[in-house]
Formats: structure tokens, sequence, C-alpha cells
């Protein structure tokens, strides 16, 4: 075989090895006490801090969805790393876990080093963000696969919580009281929707009273909760936490509740953002398809008992915007 064989069918080994030299300075600022080695091995190492004394390991792994198309369509890498760490994050972290390392796959049919290297920077970013270690990670150049400039993202993340502190639900009762945390925009979910509706506005401008031009503000990487839940949680009890990803409201809230255990959440009690009414207004979308889809304005929703609720919303910032039910169905409404 010839020396640029592998070069002639679409893999630039050079390319790759340049992207590791990029990255290496991005990668060693999310290094935190626990790390061992280096990257560029054939695996990372991690060692788990030895002051939990059951601890159990919560694993997540997420991607983008097609938030990437976005990325892409408006040369837009700089921030959707910080997507992907967020949506594995926040998962682990509505256990009571806080996260220790993370691993992330970047694939594409051709590979630019700058690019990877701005992805790459933005997924430090969101590790130093939420306190973990950037410890290894797939470059993966593979032509035919993907159309040219475009590219794919997956993370997995690993976290620690102890065992007699994991946040199961299962303390829940019917009278607790529902916070919610605000989102930052429309995150990383719905975007199948939000770019059917809006795909075709010009994304340069504000048009619409959003405060800022249309793709900057569909571009906003999704908000990291991992060190402010962490320290709400040594100072109130909260008996669950709700991550509000793809399925919004009515999707993901009875997924923290115990079974015979509802949820009414109540519209209005928290403001909702620009972007959210412009889809509203450019899709007819009805309450129910908004609730069912978009975070409509509300990242994360806390429990607690009824009576610890108003000082939460204070601390954190939040809304009082629902209550636990009794339900046979499990169901979460917002009326």
């Amino acid at each position: 075989m010839k020396k640029d064989a592998y070069r002639d069918a679409g893999v630039d080994i050079d390319a790759g090895d340049e992207v590791v030299d990029r990255i290496t300075p991005h990668v060693k600022s999310t290094h935190r006490d626990g790390v061992v080695g280096t990257i560029g091995g054939f695996g990372g190492f991690f060692q788990v801090p030895t002051h939990y004394k059951e601890p159990l390991l919560v694993a997540g792994t997420d991607g983008v969805g097609t938030k990437l198309l976005l990325a892409q369509q408006l040369g837009r890498p700089e921030t959707i790393g910080i997507d992907l760490v967020a949506m594995c994050v926040n998962d682990v972290a509505v256990c009571g876990a806080e996260p220790l390392f993370f691993l992330d796959y970047f694939a594409t049919g051709k590979l630019d080093p700058a690019e990877a290297e701005a992805v790459i920077a933005g997924i430090c970013e969101g590790c130093r963000q939420a306190g973990c270690a950037l410890i290894g990670g797939e470059t993966a150049e593979m032509p035919g696969m993907y159309a040219p400039r475009h590219y794919d993202l997956a993370g997995f993340c690993v976290g620690v919580v102890e065992k007699s502190q994991v946040m199961d639900g299962k303390s829940i009762q019917a009278g607790d009281a529902l916070v919610g945390l605000p989102s930052s925009g429309v995150h990383s979910n719905g975007y199948s929707l939000v770019r059917k509706l809006l795909g075709e506005l010009p994304m340069d401008r504000d048009d619409w009273e959003l405060g800022a031009p249309l793709g900057e503000v569909l571009m906003r990487p999704t908000r990291i909760y991992v060190k402010e839940l962490l320290a709400l949680r040594s100072r109130f009890p909260l008996g669950g936490a709700v991550h509000i990803t793809g399925g919004g409201f009515t999707g993901n809230v009875p997924r923290v509740l115990p079974k015979g255990l509802g949820a009414v959440m109540d519209k209005g009690s928290w403001p909702e953002l620009p972007i959210f009414r412009l889809l509203r207004e450019m899709g007819g979308l009805s309450n129910d398809e908004m609730f069912q889809t978009f975070n409509c304005g509300l990242g994360m929703i806390l429990v607690i008992p009824v009576e610890q609720a108003v000082a939460l919303a204070a601390a954190a910032g939040g809304y009082v915007v629902g209550r636990v039910v009794d339900d046979t169905d499990g169901a979460c409404v917002v009326r």
C-alpha cells in the first residue's frame, strides 16, 4: 500500500494528531483530584474519592440531538460541547451524585482540526462548570458516513454519591411542592420542531423582541445545574429532582414520583421566555404540545416539603410552580 493510501481514502492521520495537540491544554484545564495519568492511552483512569463510605457510581450518556444541525448551519461549534456535557451531568446530578469524569465521542466525515478543537474546548468548558474532568474520548474520521461539514457528538459521564444520600424520590409525598429553576432557553431538546418552525427565519436578526438575534438565542448552551444543585441539597431536604429534557414536563416529572402520585403545575407561576412564545405562535402549538416538548423556561424541577418551598425558591432564584398530588395514573398536568 502506498504511503498516502489511507489519506486518499479520506482519513488524515496527521489531522488527527493535530487535534490531539490542539486539545491537550483544554483537557488539562478540566483536571481535578482523582485524575490518574494523561490523555492518549487506551483508557482513562480515575480514583474514586476516599471520603465516601459507601460510594455508588452513577453513569449517564446523551447527545445534543438536531441542535447539532443548527450549530453546523450557523458555523457555531464553540458552545455545542457545553450542551453535550450539560445533558449528561444534569442527569447524573439529579440522582444526588457529584460528576467525576467525562468522555466524549466526536465523529465526522472530514476532520477539520480547528473545528474539532472548538467543539472539544466547549466540552472542556462544560466540564469546568460541572466540576468534572475530561479524561478521554474518541475522534473518528469516517468518510462516506457523514455529509461534508457535518459531525456527530455523544457524551458519557460518571459520578458518585453516598448510598445513603441517593435522590430516588422515595421520600416524596402528596402535598410536597415543586420548585422550578429557570432555563437558559430551549436547551438541547425539541430542535427537530424548532428547525421546522423557525429554520427559514433570518438567524442574524431579532424581529420578534427576543432580546438578541434569533440564532444567538437558539444556540445558547444548556444550563449546567450541578454545583447549584449539590449546594442546595446540603441546605434543604430535597425529595427529588427532575432534569427537564425531551418529553418536557409531562414526560419527565413523573419519572421521579413514587407509584400512586402525580403532579399539578400552575401555568403562569413562572415567566415564559420570549423564544417559547415565538415557537407557540409560529407553530400554532397548544399548551399540551408545548409542555410535552419543551422546558418552557424551567430546566430543572425540585421536589421539597411545602413548608420549605418558598425558602428554596428564594435561595435558588426559582419559582414555586406546583405540587405533588394523589394520582393513580402518575401523570403531570399543567393547568
